[in-house]
């Protein structure tokens, strides 16, 4: 069995401590663009500058972002002196904005899908690849402790066989019949909505945390809500999908966006012979053991964690650790990577690629009435 005593300081995420100090630039001022805000200043980045959804909004980019000015177009942001570019744009764009800073130089963090299509997720991976620049995709579950925490103990045995994979990944912030977002249009979010923004999520975690890959998978959607503001909706509100791994292990899954009361409640349980694991993401700092004779609750402790665990640990027992803490460790792995380091686990445009062919699996599927899709595992 595994040896969980790491005894000693919490981790420091500061990348600037013994290295110089990265200059970034934000692409996107909403939502997802003040969380990666957030994250490189914590991780001791200077935000040179932002752009916004428009040169008119590129000072509100800048002030929602933590930025030091804004920049009217992506042009301008890239022939600035900046060394990582971070992607929070609508979908449909992920490629081009993308491409763009990869041919300035630029290593990048883009925001998820990757790319709406296989072909162009791929073609990021080898650009990316060929021009030898870092590329991060924030998958960012993996930098709870306690996934890490799980993963380390799957890993070391404890599990025994693992006999079933399950979960499902719930939202209600569409829910209702006048709620609306870019990401419902098809022309920008991509052709998968529910299943490309968090099945997505559920998928990477799940294989990144057995180190077992689907392998197969049969896949239904459906559109709740065919009209949102007297506009056709193509693309799903929820999916459901079982699977089977590389490994032999069977698997289900249920992604919504339209399931009243569930704010984002992501939740994976391992079923092994020896033991089983459950993770809630709105409990991240809690991880469940179930084993024949007796089930306890660990609660993410530095002084109990396994090394794996306790490097991305943030905050003293008691302390509650969520997810900006995650993505401000993601970052941080990001940045480190861009400076030399190769962090464990860091979720790069290979993780994004892989991501795109299971959704691409999912989407077949369901076309094809369910049926069963071999996802291609290049």
């Amino acid at each position: 069995m595994l040896d969980r005593v790491q005894k000693g300081p919490i981790a420091s995420y500061d990348v600037s401590t013994n290295a110089r100090k990265l200059r970034v630039g934000i692409v996107g001022g909403g939502f997802m663009g003040q969380v990666h805000g957030r994250a490189a200043l914590v991780s001791g980045a200077t935000v040179v500058g932002a752009v916004g959804s428009s040169p008119a909004r590129a000072e509100a980019a800048a002030e929602a972002t933590g930025a030091e000015r804004g920049f009217a177009t992506i042009d301008e942001l890239l022939a600035s002196d900046i060394d990582v570019v971070h992607v929070c744009t609508p979908n449909n764009t992920h490629r081009d904005v993308t491409l763009k800073a990869l041919e300035a130089g630029k290593h990048v963090v883009c925001e998820k899908p990757l790319a709406t299509s296989v072909q162009d997720a791929a073609g990021l991976q080898a650009a990316a690849f060929e021009a030898g620049l870092v590329g991060a995709v924030p998958f960012v579950y993996r930098y709870h402790p306690m996934v890490r925490e799980l993963r380390t103990r799957i890993a070391a045995g404890d599990a025994g066989t693992i006999t079933s994979l399950h979960g499902s990944y719930l939202q209600d912030w569409l829910a209702g019949a006048d709620d609306q977002n870019w990401r419902v249009d098809d022309t920008t979010g991509g052709p998968s909505r529910t299943f490309a923004d968090i099945g997505s999520h559920w998928c990477d975690l799940t294989e990144f945390v057995t180190g077992d890959r689907i392998a197969a998978i049969s896949a239904q959607m459906r559109t709740v809500r065919a009209q949102r503001g007297g506009v056709e909706v193509r693309t799903e509100d929820l999916a459901t999908a079982q699977f089977r791994t590389e490994a032999g292990v069977v698997g289900t899954i249920v992604v919504s966006q339209v399931a009243a009361g569930r704010k984002n409640r992501l939740y994976l349980e391992v079923s092994g012979t020896e033991s089983s694991f459950g993770f809630d993401q709105e409990d991240p700092d809690r991880l469940w053991v179930g084993r024949r004779e007796a089930s306890q609750l660990l609660t993410r402790d530095p002084e109990t964690l396994s090394p794996p665990a306790a490097r991305v640990n943030r905050l003293p027992a008691g302390h509650a650790q969520g997810y900006q803490d995650a993505f401000d460790s993601f970052v941080a792995d990001s940045y480190a990577a861009v400076l030399g380091d190769h962090p464990d686990g860091l979720p790069d445009f290979a993780a994004g690629a892989r991501s795109a062919r299971v959704v691409d699996a999912v989407l077949r599927s369901a076309a094809d009435d369910s049926a069963w899709i071999t996802v291609d595992n290049a």
